[in-house]
């Protein structure tokens, strides 16, 4: 199936952040079409040759052997509030139509007063989520959730960001709002994720794929969540993946973190199929749209440096696989 796979012709790209989306980078990857569809290998330049031969894995899934029936076809979306304002974070909210909201934070004074904003955009029976942007000790986290929660009027859950287990297990009792774990960036090290955590946060890329992810949930004694990777904003196709997974799951206890669309100045696909929320949900489709000839080229890389870069991590990652 790889041999059907034209990898010689990705085309790289850079699409920057929108001004005052300081949580975000910007999404720099390469498109790969397969024999039934399209794919984007988007892997963080940081992470290592392993994990981003899973990402490559989950760029091809869905145009080579496609991804798993859906069971609905359409998911609730939470809108992405970045580390902006409180009159920004309203106006981001209100035009979202989403009811939930993931709150990007760490550990600032203005956290508080952007999630009383986000918190009166939404209304009392609204749902906030707070994405910490940062690593937080066990001691930390205790003395900061609790005065999070009470600026947003009740939390729905929280999401660590680069937290160990240890840390994990030290702070799960000393706390009472639900605590929600990238579960591909953190290992129970053989403890059961339900003594670390309370929501296990499903992002398909770092997984390796959609039906990757859909195993996992299956064996999984916590309720899952499915969510772009933290600070992590992807184009309509990357974003198709994970939508494709909260339609095949039986239970979506929870708005899918998949809102962040709007965090970049554009998209490789054509305007209408941009997958920005509409009235708080996003549409589960049989496979990714394709690029938009025109959109690609506006977003081209063609340093030569660069280009070659993300050549020899394609090269990598195919020999991993």
């Amino acid at each position: 199936m790889k041999a059907l796979i034209d990898f010689d012709g990705a085309r790289v790209f850079t699409i920057p952040v929108r001004a005052g989306y300081r949580s975000f980078e910007a999404c720099e990857g390469m498109l790969i079409e397969g024999p039934q569809g399209w794919g984007a290998f988007c892997p963080p330049r940081e992470c290592d040759d392993l994990a981003a031969a899973r990402w490559l894995t989950s760029a091809i899934e869905g145009g080579t052997v496609g991804w798993p029936d859906p069971v609905r076809g359409r998911v609730a979306a939470a809108v992405t509030v970045p580390a902006v304002g409180p009159q920004d974070a309203a106006v981001i909210v209100t035009d979202s139509g989403c009811t939930t909201a993931d709150v990007h934070v760490a550990g600032q004074p203005e956290d508080l007063t952007r999630l009383e904003a986000v918190r009166g955009a939404l209304g009392p029976a609204g749902a906030i989520r707070c994405v910490v942007e940062q690593g937080w000790d066990a001691v930390t986290a205790a003395q900061l959730i609790p005065v999070l929660d009470h600026a947003a009027g009740g939390l729905e859950f929280v999401q660590l960001a680069s937290t160990t287990a240890a840390e994990l297990t030290a702070l799960h009792p000393r706390v009472d709002v639900r605590l929600a774990v990238d579960v591909s960036g953190v290992l129970p090290e053989g403890l059961a994720l339900s003594d670390i955590a309370d929501v296990a946060v499903l992002t398909v890329g770092p997984l390796g794929g959609v039906r990757r992810a859909l195993r996992f949930a299956e064996r999984s004694d916590l309720p899952c969540v499915v969510a772009a990777p933290a600070g992590v904003a992807e184009t309509s196709i990357g974003l198709a993946g994970g939508l494709a997974l909260a339609g095949a799951l039986l239970d979506v206890p929870f708005a899918c973190g998949l809102g962040t669309a709007p965090a970049l100045t554009g998209d490789v696909v054509s305007p209408g199929r941009v997958l920005t929320p509409v009235d708080g949900y996003l549409p589960v489709a049989p496979m990714a749209p394709g690029p938009d000839a025109a959109r690609v080229a506006e977003f081209a890389v063609d340093d030569d440096e660069r280009i070659a870069w993300w050549r020899r991590r394609l090269t990598v990652a195919r020999e991993l696989l």
